[in-house]
C-alpha cells in the first residue's frame, strides 16, 4: 500500500495495523509509506449487524482482515469464493470491472484495495434490492 494519502477531518479516527489514530482539531493528511499497512476509517467501517446484504457480508469479511481479527491467509479462499458467487449475481460491466478489481487486491493481499473496490458495489446492490422489493 506504498503510497497511501489519507485525508482525515477534524476528531477522524483511522485505524491503522491495530491501532486507533484519532485526528486532532483541524484537518490534515497523513503520507503512508510503508507497504502492507492494513487502514480502515472507522466511519467507513461495517458493524456486525450491518452486515446484513451480501455485499455488505463480503465487506465485513474483508474488514476482519485489515482489522487483524481475521487472518489473511485463510480469509482469503473465503473472500475469493464470495466475490466470485457476487459475480454470478452481478452481472453488468461495471460491477464486473469492480469483483474483478477485488478479485486482484485478494490475490495480492491488498485487502484495503479489495475493500475500496466492494464498497463501491453497495449503493449498486441497495438500488437492485429496493427495486425488487418495490
Amino acid at each position: 500500500m506504498s503510497g497511501l494519502v489519507l485525508k482525515l477531518s477534524p476528531k477522524e479516527r483511522v485505524l491503522i495495523n491495530g491501532a486507533v489514530i484519532e485526528n486532532g482539531d483541524r484537518r490534515s493528511r497523513l503520507s503512508i509509506v510503508t507497504p502492507n499497512v492494513n487502514i480502515l476509517r472507522l466511519r467507513d467501517a461495517i458493524h456486525p449487524e450491518e452486515a446484513n446484504t451480501p455485499v455488505r457480508r463480503v465487506c465485513y469479511a474483508t474488514q476482519l482482515v485489515l482489522t487483524g481479527d481475521a487472518d489473511p491467509t485463510e480469509s482469503r479462499h473465503q473472500l475469493l469464493r464470495r466475490i466470485e458467487e457476487l459475480s454470478q449475481i452481478l452481472k453488468d460491466p461495471d460491477s464486473r470491472a469492480l469483483l474483478a478489481t477485488a478479485t486482484e487486491a485478494v490475490v495480492n493481499d491488498q485487502f484495503y484495495q479489495c475493500l475500496k473496490a466492494l464498497r463501491s458495489l453497495l449503493p449498486r446492490e441497495e438500488r437492485l434490492l429496493n427495486t425488487r422489493l418495490s
